[in-house]
């Protein structure tokens, strides 16, 4: 006789919005500045929105801002957000009201899982959020931090003289605290029990108040990320905002052939670029599974990209023949080589027309069409759009103003359901290439067919505002990675590509 599966707990995240933006230069609260397009929170609570271990989600909000919360989650769609309230006017305070809210409703002796996070940090990876549950089976208290890369030193004051070097601590043993930090809801609430008969009691996280009050349980340490970073300086906000442009996202493959006939079977794409190449390969896998696919480029069917008339009598008449368009995609291109004194007016003004201005006149016309099906625009930049390379200043810039545009029409655009999405394929072998270095070794390059295979894929995603890199690699390689440790790893990677 098999023994019953005992039930896992509920486990809540609780946010901790309760700061101020004081030390940011902000008159908002630094939760709610902007990066990458969305407040600073909406990127924490989508962390956990997205999190298979977690069941629900409560925001203590700054007073005063809890209805700047409330329209946020309700525009994101945020499902798990279970409530917002107002926290203290302390650290310690705000969580004495989470615990208070977490109790409501338990049954006699029932527990479960929670995880305080700090709601400026949004760089939270879902393997930090599932270490930390999964060592709640074991353990009553979990805190999350890294090894401290700096020499710490503690100092102390003499009146006027300043300050003087009294201990260095073995470094080796140190380690820089994170969030989230876990527990067993009755440890955390027993804690904070005892604490409230400490007249002195004073603490700036909640890991310290069971170390102190509760010195028999252990605090086990799961292993944190560096980039799970805390918005909290000026500097921060700049690296954060990077982070997000750099960090690539994997389009979930679907399940088997059948999956993309069904999803595709009757959509409308428009490819510009479709001739040959990238373009082309994406146009002939999806009228593989039965969409109907307008290829258009200037050696096929005379369109010119940089012609707003060609690309609006091209999704005229793919409206027209079918009465949708679901998905446009433009991978139209020129590469030219060359220092920019050296290059002439014809050379400069073909590359602004091709590599940026037809992209913006493309999304112009499509966006009637796409707001009708809630349709996706897909974009392509170059690995050099991270930094401007000598001798491909205009392509990499324009390169770099894809990235910047995508992430620009995907919040324009999200109210009418359109995604916006940008694809980074490393070296690809296309005539486009071929033309500008010639043939490369065999094997060098990534196939323009794989490129295609991961574009459909986005396409068939609900992803809008990311740029999804294509790596020459095993599929299955690095699928534990989060978007920031693929941008990470990527980043050495990208200094010799084009």
């Amino acid at each position: 006789m098999s023994v019953p599966h005992e039930a896992k707990p509920r486990t809540t995240a609780v946010v901790l919005a309760g700061g101020t933006g004081q030390r940011v230069g902000l008159s908002i609260p630094k939760q709610l500045l902007k990066i990458a397009g969305k407040a600073v929170i909406e990127h924490t609570l989508t962390i956990f929105e997205n999190a298979e271990d977690i069941d629900d989600v409560i925001v203590l909000m700054a007073p005063g801002f809890v209805p700047d919360v409330e329209k946020i989650v309700a525009k994101a769609g945020l499902t798990k957000v279970t409530r917002i309230i107002e926290g203290g006017s302390t650290r310690n305070e705000t969580t004495e009201r989470a615990i208070a809210a977490l109790g409501e409703g338990l049954a006699e002796g029932e527990d479960r899982n929670v995880l305080f996070h700090d709601a400026v940090r949004p760089l939270l990876s879902q393997r930090v959020i599932k270490d930390c549950v999964d060592a709640l089976d074991r353990y009553q208290a979990v805190d999350v931090a890294i090894p401290s890369a700096d020499t710490i030193i503690v100092t102390r004051t003499h009146g006027e003289d300043g300050e003087f070097i009294t201990e260095v601590p073995d470094r080796s043993r140190l380690r820089r605290g994170q969030t989230p930090q876990a527990f067993k809801l009755s440890t955390i609430r027993k804690a904070y029990g005892i604490a409230a008969g400490d007249p002195n009691f004073q603490a700036t996280d909640d890991c310290s108040v069971v170390l102190k009050y509760l010195p028999d349980v252990p605090i086990y340490v799961v292993a944190g990320d560096e980039y799970n970073m805390k918005v909290t300086q000026p500097v921060d906000v700049f690296i954060t905002d990077k982070l997000f442009q750099l960090a690539s996202t994997a389009a979930p493959r679907q399940a088997d052939e059948a999956a993309y006939r069904e999803l595709l079977s009757g959509k409308t794409l428009v490819v510009f670029g479709g001739s040959y190449g990238i373009g082309a390969d994406i146009a002939t896998l999806a009228e593989s599974y039965g969409a109907s696919v307008y290829a258009l480029g200037r050696s096929t069917t005379g369109t010119h990209v940089e012609n707003p008339v060609h690309v609006e009598e091209a999704l005229s008449k793919a409206y027209g023949e079918t009465g949708r368009i679901d998905y446009v995609i433009n991978t139209a291109g020129v590469l030219r080589i060359g220092k920019l004194a050296e290059t002439d007016n014809a050379t400069i003004e073909e590359a602004l027309s091709v590599n940026y201005l037809a992209p913006v006149q493309i999304a112009r016309a499509s966006y009637k069409y796409l707001a009708e099906t809630q349709g996706q625009l897909l974009l392509y930049t170059s690995s050099s759009y991270t930094r401007g390379r000598a001798e491909y200043s205009l392509y990499s810039s324009t390169k770099a103003a894809m990235v910047n545009l995508t992430q620009a029409l995907a919040d324009e655009w999200a109210g009418e359901g359109i995604r916006v999405n940008c694809v980074n394929p490393e070296r690809t072998a296309t005539p486009m290439r071929t033309k500008a270095f010639g043939q490369e070794p065999e094997g060098s390059l990534l196939s323009s067919e794989a490129v295609a295979r991961t574009s459909l894929d986005v396409l068939l995603s609900a992803l809008t505002g990311h740029v999804i890199d294509v790596r020459q690699q095993d599929p299955t390689a690095g699928a534990a990675e989060s978007g920031f440790e693929q941008a990470l790893a990527s980043v050495l990677d990208r200094q010799e590509d084009v």
